[in-house]
C-alpha cells in the first residue's frame, strides 16, 4: 500500500525495486556499536515525549515542525514517539507531512499495550499517524508484555514489514528484565536512561549491549530539563574547551556520546536553538575516561 511518505520520497526507481535503501550516509567510523544492516546514524536524535504533546493548538504545532525543520537541516536521524506520549505522533505526522518526508529520517516507534493481540493493530495505527509505511525501528515500550510482543515484531521484521527490534525502560526501572531479555532475544536495540548522575546502565546493560552488539539508545539525557538547570549558573569547566562543549548542555551530551556502547541520545526541545546545540555535541573530540569522571565529579558536586 503506497501512503504519504512512499509518495511523496521514494522516487519511482525505489517504488519500481519494491523495496528502499537507506538514503543516509555514514558521517564517520566512530566506532559505535551499530546493528546489522545499519551502515551509519547521526549520534543525537529527537525524542517527543510531552514535548510534541501539544493537541491541535496551531501555535505549538507550528513551533513542533520548527523542532523538526531545524533537527532535518542538521542531519536528520532518529525520531522516537510512542503511542503513550498523547498527540505526539499526530504532531510527528504533521511535521514530516509539512517538511516533505525528509530521507534522512529514522523512524522508531513503540508497542504500548498489555494486550499481546493489539500490538499489530496499534503498529499500523502509529503508522497511518506518522504517515509512512515502514517503521526503522519497533519497540516495546518499558518492557510491556515483552515476550509477546518480542515474538509478534521478530515475525514482522523477518517478513520485512519493519527494520529492527528493540525494547525500552526508563528511570532505571526494570533493569534486570532488560538484561534477560537481552540474552533471550536477538534485539537490534535497547532504550535506557543514561546521563552524568544515572549510570547504572554501566555496570551491566552497557557492557552486554557491546558484547551482544545492540545498539544503545539513550532516553532521559538531561533528566528532563533537571540537569540543564542544575548547572545553570556554575561555569563550565575549562576543560571543556578540549573537547568542544560550548555548554553544559553539550558537555553533558559528550559525557553521554563518548561511552563506546551508546549509539545515539534521543533529547527532547521545544526549541530550534537547542535542537542546533544538541547536533553540534556529537561534532569535535569526545572525552576520554579520565575526562568522563571529571565530568561526572563536577556534575554531582552541583
Amino acid at each position: 500500500m503506497l501512503t504519504r511518505r512512499t509518495l511523496v520520497g521514494a522516487g519511482i526507481a525505489g517504488l519500481a525495486m519494491g523495496t528502499l535503501a537507506p538514503s543516509w550516509r555514514p558521517a564517520s567510523a566512530d566506532g559505535r556499536t551499530l546493528p546489522a544492516g545499519i551502515a551509519e546514524l547521526p549520534r543525537v536524535g529527537l525524542g517527543t515525549w510531552i514535548t510534541f504533546n501539544v493537541g491541535h493548538d496551531p501555535v505549538l504545532l507550528a513551533r513542533s515542525v520548527d523542532v523538526m525543520r531545524a533537527f532535518f537541516e542538521a542531519g536528520g536521524g532518529m525520531i522516537d514517539s510512542s503511542p503513550m506520549y498523547g498527540s505526539s505522533q499526530d504532531t510527528v505526522g504533521r511535521g514530516l507531512l509539512e517538511l516533505g518526508y525528509p530521507a534522512t529520517l529514522f523512524s522508531a516507534e513503540k508497542v504500548w499495550t498489555s494486550s499481546p493481540g493489539d500490538g499489530r493493530g496499534q503498529t499500523e495505527q502509529s503508522l497511518r499517524k506518522w504517515g509512512i509505511d515502514r517503521f526503522d525501528l519497533m519497540q516495546v515500550h518499558n518492557l510491556v508484555a515483552a515476550e509477546s510482543h518480542l515474538e509478534m515484531l521478530l515475525e514482522r521484521k523477518a517478513a520485512g514489514a519493519i527494520g529492527h527490534v528493540g525494547i525500552t525502560t526508563s528511570h532505571g526501572r526494570r533493569h534486570s528484565d532488560m538484561e534477560h531479555l537481552m540474552r533471550q532475544y536477538p534485539l537490534d536495540f535497547v532504550q535506557l536512561t543514561y546521563n552524568a548522575l544515572d549510570r547504572e546502565a554501566e555496570t551491566r546493560l552497557l557492557p552486554l549491549a557491546l558484547e551482544r552488539g545492540i545498539g544503545v539508545i539513550v532516553n532521559r539525557p538531561f533528566r528532563r530539563g533537571g540537569l540543564i538547570s542544575q548547572t545553570a549558573g556554575s561555569p563550565l569547566p575549562g576543560f571543556a574547551r578540549e573537547i568542544g562543549a560550548d555548554s553544559w548542555a553539550q558537555l553533558l551530551l559528550k559525557f553521554i556520546l563518548s561511552h563506546p556502547a551508546v549509539t545515539v541520545a534521543i533529547p527532547a526541545t521545544t526549541q530550534p536553538a537547542h535542537v542546533r546545540e544538541n547536533k553540534a555535541a556529537a561534532r569535535g573530540p569526545m572525552p576520554d575516561e579520565a575526562m568522563r569522571r571529571q565530568i561526572a565529579r563536577q556534575v554531582a558536586a552541583l
